[in-house]
């Protein structure tokens, strides 16, 4: 009996070990997609909404639908991209021949910046020296300061790199986005199975709460930080300030953080202040100001629809993310973040009332992402439809 247990016990560890050994294989394997198979996952699950109506429209062909959305996504991000290569290289060139031709002047600074604390005298005869002769503070401190030079050469070509995979990343997720939306209700049956061995009775409160989660965090904070980012990429264009494209780039990122994009537009109506006259200055400074503060009115219309989130859990998400996985973190890192923070929260209320009655608009979520999640009640329940008094039916 003895041996019997042994060799059953010898066994099970054997069946265990080649498991672990599975799996660790497997996650090398994918470990250079997994950043964006998440990404790619949570675009299908915030977009399934539109693409279910799309299918609708184009007469059920969900293949279809399916290639029109990657297509999209694919010159969503491809067009943004070109604009951003071509303003950074015709800036650079614009840049040099100014440089070269002695067209290139920097404002002097005016008595003010003398009384601005700590700084402002040094600063002062620094900036009034690069006002007045370029070429000679140049040649006075290239070689002084040619280590932070190249240091910050380096760092802007990695960044720069950075940025390049970061895109390629991006498409190449658009691409798992449409191909999990053409399979959708493969993965939604997938996705029941998986929740029911992972959670039991309460797949379906698992479900929602993911579900109304990534929807809510999609829309009301990326979603968000994208409009800022567009329209500040607009407002630089129309009053021609040089790279457009890229300062947007940043307030995309300050806006994911949940910073406010004046930290970019502010430096920039400075800069429109000493190029341009008063008046369009000024429209400028409105502007931004406006675009900064327009997620206090933007926010109650995004996040009302779904799952309040605290503020702290996006930024730990969004720059924790950055700092792991790089540019394409940024998004991940805030929805994953605030996924945890969700589902933690409701584990430790798991003997309160259920998540439906917490959370109303989740069950609504669900019956988008899962066609005919909701059509079934459970059959634990009385259905309250049946005639349970065992009296006919009144005419």
């Amino acid at each position: 009996m003895n041996d019997l247990n042994e060799s059953q016990t010898i066994d099970r560890l054997i069946r265990i070990g080649f498991l672990i050994l599975l799996v660790a294989i497997s996650s090398m394997i994918l470990a250079p997609f997994i950043i964006m198979l998440i990404w790619g996952t949570i675009i299908a699950l915030a977009l399934f909404p539109l693409f279910k109506k799309s299918v609708k429209t184009l007469g059920n062909k969900k293949t279809l639908t399916a290639v029109l959305f990657i297509l999209t996504g694919l010159m969503i991000i491809i067009i943004p991209s070109f604009m951003l290569i071509e303003s950074s290289a015709s800036g650079y060139q614009n840049l040099q021949a100014a440089f070269e031709e002695g067209r290139l002047t920097i404002p002097a600074p005016t008595d003010r910046v003398k009384e601005w604390p700590l700084v402002g005298e040094r600063l002062y005869s620094t900036w009034a020296l690069v006002s007045h002769n370029l070429r000679d503070f140049l040649a006075t401190y290239s070689g002084q300061y040619s280590g932070q030079v190249k240091k910050s050469v380096s760092w802007l070509l990695e960044t720069l790199a950075g940025l390049g995979l970061a895109i390629l990343q991006f498409m190449v997720s658009i691409v798992i986005a449409g191909v999990l939306l053409a399979r959708a209700d493969l993965g939604a049956d997938t996705t029941k199975q998986f929740a029911r061995r992972l959670v039991g009775e309460r797949a379906e409160d698992f479900i929602n709460l993911t579900t109304a989660t990534v929807r809510s965090v999609v829309q009301g904070i990326l979603g968000i930080a994208l409009i800022q980012a567009l329209a500040s990429a607009l407002l630089l264009i129309i009053f021609n300030v040089p790279l457009p494209v890229l300062w947007a780039l940043f307030v995309l990122v300050l806006a994911i953080v949940q910073l406010p994009p004046l930290f970019i537009l502010g430096p920039m109506s400075i800069y429109v202040f000493s190029v341009l006259d008063t008046v369009p200055a000024t429209v400028f400074t409105v502007f931004a100001i406006l675009i900064s503060m327009s997620d206090s009115f933007l926010k109650p219309l995004f996040l009302g629809r779904g799952v309040d989130i605290p503020i702290l859990v996006i930024l730990l998400g969004a720059i924790g993310g950055m700092l792991a996985f790089g540019i394409l973190g940024l998004f991940v890192g805030a929805v994953v973040l605030a996924l945890f923070y969700k589902l933690m929260m409701a584990w430790l209320h798991a003997d309160e009332p259920t998540l439906q009655k917490s959370e109303p608009s989740v069950a609504v979520l669900t019956a988008d992402i899962m066609p005919g999640a909701l059509d079934h009640p459970n059959k634990n329940q009385p259905n309250k439809s049946r005639n349970v008094t065992g009296k006919p039916p009144r005419a």
